[in-house]
């Protein structure tokens, strides 16, 4: 066993065969001997982790309070039980039962807090430092008590201030200027900030004990990547002048670009990025995001989209725009959607074991938790789940990566997707963001939705358009004719057969039973063939990126094609079809289908069909989709009424679809747009706020690894080994990221069943390995 192995956090034990230095008398630890059997001493600790967290709050204005609590946090390590448990595992290698350390710091800023009443709930950011933030309700209730008196509290704080005498000072520490006490939104995010700054620093100055070599992210400025990312993208732009005249499209691609650009001097708040696809939203939201925040002092870009599938794909490009050409990546890609905060539940277990298994889970874990991605990297991409998790969780590991969202630019790509039954507090939260965190928000979509019908954004937030007017461009980039299709004819199979004639065609349809069933259709009797293709969440990340690899090789090389996915591909995938067909959803779904059809504008319109038909066989709109949006578009959108790129339709579409679910106030019971959890939020209960905001794809959905037999020997090995890291030995963000590529999703239930069934093991925390079947085309099939 590594001394890395065993020294792990919050329950260290070094290598036996590692004698730690003794402990001088006076003296206090706050962790474990590390690598080099050096104590980690608590004056060291407190005051690296408060004066960190002061660095990471200072942004807002909350740089004292962020540092009272870093210096405070650990002040329950005073205690003799402690502190005695701690060099006695260390020296004999056992585990010690110690006595939580959480209560005696949380205790003594509430006193200070008695000063300014508005304070007392930050108590709860050292409550629940290592476990998350509790409801404020509870805590207040365990604080109240402590109160009255604890002999553990009072010897815990005397003996810290026998090395920290400045913890006796007293006095209140001040809040940013901007906080109305009366705004408990505002406090809630407060709260959050200041635990994500705490929660960073305490977990970045212990993993610097335990890993004094660890390598810092790169410090870059924006302006820097900004002169990189426009240098090389005028490259690419020469390059491919040199291959071939550039098109029309390539002209007004440009143009709206240059528009772009010179938006980015207007001041930070919210803007809106409305173009039709293929008008080369990626870049244009990339240049725009990086030239403004060079112009503001911004820190850092955020790229957040809705499908692991376009965080591929703008990650590859954002990573050949600005990654330096050696040394460390300045683009990260963060998608992981593993828990490992927990045990999971779910895995059987006998009870002759499950001491030392939950023992040895829980020691694993810490070294999982510490290795989190924290997104202290200048450019971003992850999706709009990790990044509802980040403002909205309350474990460590979701919200330690929060306060660096900062002063960033965060671009909102294919904003239509955010869920309507959480926009109120999504709305609520980004708002805060822009007012009192520094940051710039980009709304990216060819089907902007009316937000500013919303309770949040209904007064005092001004929108501004990117490119001032964008009707005209999608009147020139309209490149397909709509068919409507319906009838008792009409089914997942005639509709295949009907694809299948064209020889080039894009189908899709509204779950992954369907894309099954429809691939399943044109292979016949074959296992698989190589111009048959099939994109779904079921198929791993890097499973996905060579099918959309595949599919544009052959597309380019006049291949027959045909391609069969569920909606991921409506999000940003570049793709480009002669021919599509669309299972009936909702408009700005049908839209953003289409602009995989005639994508370059090779075709006129009216020789490029887009068909929506209403499969009697397949997955009904009314299931999956947004009961509200479905009423609202069918009286819009079908035969004899408007398409889904209708403007002026979209515009009046959401309004109503927004109307028939908001409630009067942001609060109000009886709406459905996420009021409760917003009054949830004014009540700081924090984990039933949690709860409530997971939307993980579907509400149950879960990650495994596959481990493809189609993988290289290299990539089999890198990916066994990530595998064995995060199962015994000691993992690091880069784990993680190597995990990525191998990961696919399928529904809770079906992973249960396969547990039972062998066919998928424990890795850590929620996260299993698939050892079940895996369809070379298909991925991991769904149940019949």
């Amino acid at each position: 066993m590594t001394d890395e192995m065993s020294n792990i956090l919050e329950n260290e034990a070094v290598d036996p065969l590692c004698v730690p230095m003794p402990v001088p008398a006076g003296r206090l630890v706050a962790h474990s001997p590390g690598h080099r059997g050096s104590w980690h001493w608590y004056e060291d600790h407190a005051r690296g982790t408060s004066e960190l967290a002061r660095g990471f709050a200072e942004p807002w204005g909350g740089g004292e309070l962020a540092y009272r609590l870093g210096r405070d946090h650990d002040t329950g390590k005073g205690a003799c039980a402690w502190q005695d448990g701690l060099v006695e595992e260390a020296t004999s290698g056992r585990k010690v039962h110690r006595p939580s350390h959480n209560d005696a710091g949380a205790v003594l800023f509430a006193r200070a807090a008695r000063q300014n009443p508005v304070l007392t709930p930050f108590a709860g950011v050292i409550e629940g430092h290592h476990t998350g933030l509790s409801a404020w309700s509870k805590v207040r209730s365990r604080l109240k008590a402590l109160m009255w008196g604890s002999a553990e509290v009072d010897e815990a704080i005397s003996q810290i201030a026998k090395v920290m005498p400045e913890i006796l000072e007293g006095s209140a520490p001040s809040v940013p200027d901007w906080l109305d006490p009366r705004d408990k939104t505002s406090v809630e995010m407060l709260v959050r900030m200041t635990y994500s700054a705490v929660v960073d620093a305490d977990r970045l100055d212990t993993s610097a004990h335990f890993r004094p070599a660890a390598l810092p992210r790169p410090d870059v400025s924006m302006t820097e990547l900004w002169e990189r990312y426009e240098t090389r993208r005028q490259d690419a732009l020469a390059e491919r002048r040199r291959r071939q005249e550039p098109s029309w499209l390539d002209r007004l691609r440009e143009d709206i670009y240059q528009e772009a650009i010179e938006s980015a001097a207007e001041k930070p708040g919210v803007y809106r990025l409305h173009l039709p696809t293929g008008a080369g939203k990626t870049f244009t939201g990339g240049g725009f995001a990086l030239r403004h925040a060079a112009l503001h002092g911004l820190r850092r870009i955020i790229v957040a989209v809705p499908f692991t599938s376009i965080t591929d794909q703008n990650a590859a490009v954002y990573r050949g725009l600005l990654d330096p050409d050696h040394g460390p990546r300045v683009v990260l890609e963060h998608h992981s959607a593993v828990n490992f905060e927990t045990a999971d539940p779910r895995t059987p277990r006998s009870s002759d074991r499950a001491g030392n298994a939950e023992q040895e889970r829980g020691r694993l874990n810490r070294w999982a938790k510490l290795a989190t991605e924290n997104w202290d990297a200048p450019f971003i991409v992850t999706t709009t789940v990790r990044l509802i998790e980040t403002l909205f969780g309350n474990s460590p590991s979701a919200t330690r990566r929060l306060h660096r969202i900062a002063g960033s630019a965060i671009v909102l790509d294919e904003v239509q997707s955010l869920p309507d039954h959480l926009l109120t507090p999504i709305l609520s939260g980004l708002r805060e963001l822009v007012e009192h965190y520094g940051v710039t928000l980009v709304l990216s979509s060819a089907t902007q939705p009316e937000l500013a019908a919303l309770n949040p954004w209904q007064t005092g937030l001004r929108q501004r358009d990117i490119v001032a007017n964008p009707a005209p461009i999608f009147k020139r980039l309209r490149r397909v004719r709509y068919d409507w299709r319906t009838g008792p004819h009409v089914t997942l199979g005639s509709i295949a057969a009907e694809a299948a004639e064209h020889g080039h065609a894009l189908v899709v349809v509204n779950g992954t039973k369907d894309a099954s069933m429809v691939h399943k259709k044109w292979l016949g009797d074959h296992e698989e063939c190589p111009h048959t293709l099939h994109l779904s969440t079921r198929m791993t990340g890097g499973h996905r990126k060579e099918t959309i690899q595949e599919t544009k090789h052959r597309r380019a090389a006049g291949l027959d094609t045909l391609l069969v996915s569920t909606s991921l591909i409506e999000a940003g995938v570049d793709l480009d079809f002669p021919r599509g067909f669309r299972a009936r959803s909702l408009p700005e779904s049908e839209q953003q289908a289409a602009g995989r059809i005639n994508r370059e504008g090779n075709l006129a319109a009216e020789d490029s069909v887009m068909t929506i038909f209403e499969p009697t066989d397949g997955l009904q709109p009314h299931v999956i989709y947004n009961r509200s949006g479905i009423a609202a578009a069918s009286r819009r959108f079908g035969e004899g009424l408007a398409d889904p790129d209708d403007l002026d339709k979209l515009r009046s579409y959401y309004q109503h679809r927004y109307q028939l679910q908001a409630g009067r106030t942001s609060t109000d019971p009886n709406g459905a747009t996420g009021e409760a959890i917003e009054a949830l939020r004014e009540k700081l209960d924090y984990p039933e706020v949690a709860r409530r905001m997971r939307v993980i794809d579907n509400e149950q959905s879960v990650a495994v690894v596959v481990i493809r037999s189609q993988l290289t020997e290299n990539d089999r090995q890198a990916a066994q080994k990530a595998v064995e890291q995060l199962r015994n030995g000691v993992p690091t963000p880069e784990t993680f990221r190597t995990l990525q590529d191998h990961m696919s999703s399928i529904p809770q239930k079906e992973l249960e069943t396969a547990i039972s069934a062998g066919h998928a093991l424990e890795i850590a925390g929620d996260l299993y390995e698939w050892t079940g079947p895996y369809h070379p085309q298909r991925g991991i099939e769904p149940p019949a």
